[in-house]
């Protein structure tokens, strides 16, 4: 989409697509990354829907990162090439109020476990 174009576009219009561009692209995670990838942006943009104006780009920047960065782990052909997500760095989790360091703390369990189940246990 060219730059003229995005312009034009309205706050509600630029949310809608970012959102929707986050949803293809989770198509190419695993089904259980898939899944939970899906549940929480959905939760997020939708408790977002009244943020004020400074959250609302802060928003928009952080999760059209997620999707470039998520853009270039599934490479090309929309499979993982490697390792799927990153660090968080101390700063940027040091900006997070209580009920987001909350939210993260259970995004962490739900992924855990979804990766212990994906595990081969031996005794």
């Amino acid at each position: 989409m060219s730059k003229i174009i995005v312009d034009q576009l309205s706050h509600a219009q630029k949310v809608r697509i970012l959102y929707k561009t986050i949803l293809r692209l989770h198509r190419g995670l695993p089904l259980e990354l898939r899944d939970l990838g899906d549940k929480y942006a959905r939760d997020e943009f939708r408790r977002h829907l009244a943020c004020s104006p400074m959250e609302a780009q802060l928003f928009m920047t952080e999760w059209a990162k997620y999707a470039v960065t998520i853009t270039s782990q599934l490479g090309l052909k929309g499979k993982p090439t490697g390792t799927l997500g990153g660090e968080l760095d101390t700063r940027t989790v040091e900006m997070l109020k209580d009920d987001q360091v909350v939210q993260l703390y259970e995004l962490m369990i739900a992924a855990k476990g979804l990766e212990d189940t994906n595990t081969v246990k031996t005794k």
